[in-house]
């Protein structure tokens, strides 16, 4: 059984990996390798879910000294996770999930849907309602080029789920209690946000000889990177609003048709983000790109793909791999690769007994287009430098996709 972390064969700056090279295709290794070599790059930390991104690889850990990447964060600022455990027992629930799906995709907008105006729990949660207007009120402070007309949209799209891996899920846990969770970001406006910065980047003459112009950065004491800096910290509180609006829209639901419900406390966590940390004495600027925090302690969420369940661990704190673990499962195939090569009737058999969309508008969400759950959690629980221990398994009973 191979042991990790390893090396990186090739890399410059030290590049750590909980996977193992050999499954890891060839493009993502040489990514990872072009990252390594920028020269503000502290080092890199590799997780069992990554694969090919744009600009970064999905499922690094990018330490950098005095620099920051906006392609090392991606353009879904602030994605994350939400999860609350419930009082329900999978007993409670009835036999047909299909009008609890339809009543949950009926006040969180799915795909490119958004609310009329603002989300309707707002009205009703004055709490929520005050943060939203807070950060909304800082709207017209965003530094970005030309993005003052989005405000309106930006406002109507908290609270909705949007496409692509995002989901709202309804599991059981392996104590029968039964979980919400939600996974989301930031919506148009952190894409955005990122898209401006990202472009302003790959004007700046330090990146005008960069092996990949994606990887543009911006340098510390610059306006850029106070500009970048002050959006981002912007569309990761947005994001962390967009689940708790989602997640207050939806436990309205659960409360109707099961009155007796309560809720624990939400396990919460992004996972394309940045944070200012210390790691060998150094002050870096970390961004996680399809990882989470994984600090002793840390709850974290590491879902897999529609109907193969998630994850709920804590985290140990293992500085080795800058305080982090991964994200999900992680793709092992492109979404035009898993359109081509599996049928709706592969997706029907894959999510049986899942309440779920089962079309050919979610294929590319198939499970056999995920690595297998089971080997990236292995890859981070065992070993000598595990990274985080396993709090709960979750079984996926309803899933809800854009």
């Amino acid at each position: 059984m191979q042991t990790f972390p390893v090396a990186l064969p090739g890399a410059s700056a030290s590049t750590l990996m909980w996977a193992d090279p050999a499954d890891v295709e060839p493009a993502a290794q040489e990514q990872l390798r072009n990252i390594s070599a920028l020269p503000w790059v502290h080092g890199v930390r590799v997780m069992p879910d990554v694969h090919l991104g744009k600009g970064a690889t999905v499922g690094s850990v990018i330490a950098m000294r005095d620099a920051v990447s906006p392609a090392a964060v991606g353009v879904d600022i602030g994605c994350g996770m939400t999860a609350v455990r419930t009082s329900l027992t999978a007993s409670d629930l009835p036999d047909d999930l299909g009008p609890l799906r339809a009543a949950v995709e009926q006040v969180m907008p799915v795909g490119w849907a958004a609310h009329n105006g603002s989300a309707p729990v707002l009205g009703r949660d004055q709490v929520l309602a005050a943060r939203v207007d807070s950060l909304m009120g800082r709207f017209s402070e965003l530094r970005a080029p030309k993005i003052a007309e989005r405000q309106g949209r930006a406002r109507a799209q908290c609270g909705s789920l949007g496409s692509g891996n995002h989901f709202w899920e309804l599991c059981e846990g392996d104590d029968g209690r039964i979980w919400l969770m939600l996974h989301s970001g930031s919506r148009n406006i952190g894409k955005e946000l990122a898209d401006r910065h990202i472009e302003t980047a790959k004007t700046l003459e330090h990146n005008l000889g960069l092996p990949d112009r994606d990887l543009a950065v911006f340098l510390a004491d610059t306006e850029e990177m106070a500009a970048y800096l002050h959006d981002l910290y912007w569309a990761q509180e947005y994001a962390l609003l967009n689940r708790e609006v989602m997640m207050a829209s939806t436990r309205e639901v659960v409360a109707q048709h099961f009155p007796h419900v309560r809720f624990d406390e939400p396990v919460r966590c992004h996972h394309n983000y940045v944070s200012e940390e210390s790691y060998d004495g150094v002050d870096v600027i970390v961004t996680r790109k399809g990882a989470i925090r994984a600090g002793a302690g840390d709850l974290g969420l590491i879902p897999g793909s529609m109907g193969t369940g998630s994850y709920v661990v804590r985290g140990l704190g293992s500085e080795q791999s800058y305080n982090s673990a991964s994200h999900g499962a992680g793709r092992r195939m492109s979404r035009n690769a898993a359109k081509r090569r599996f049928t709706v009737e592969d997706l029907q058999a894959q999510t049986l007994g899942v309440e779920c969309r089962k079309d050919a508008g979610v294929l590319d969400e198939i499970p056999g287009a995920y690595k297998d759950l089971e080997s990236v959690i292995a890859a981070q629980t065992t070993g000598a430098n595990p990274l985080v221990e396993v709090v709960a398994r979750l079984t996926t009973l309803l899933c809800v996709k854009g």
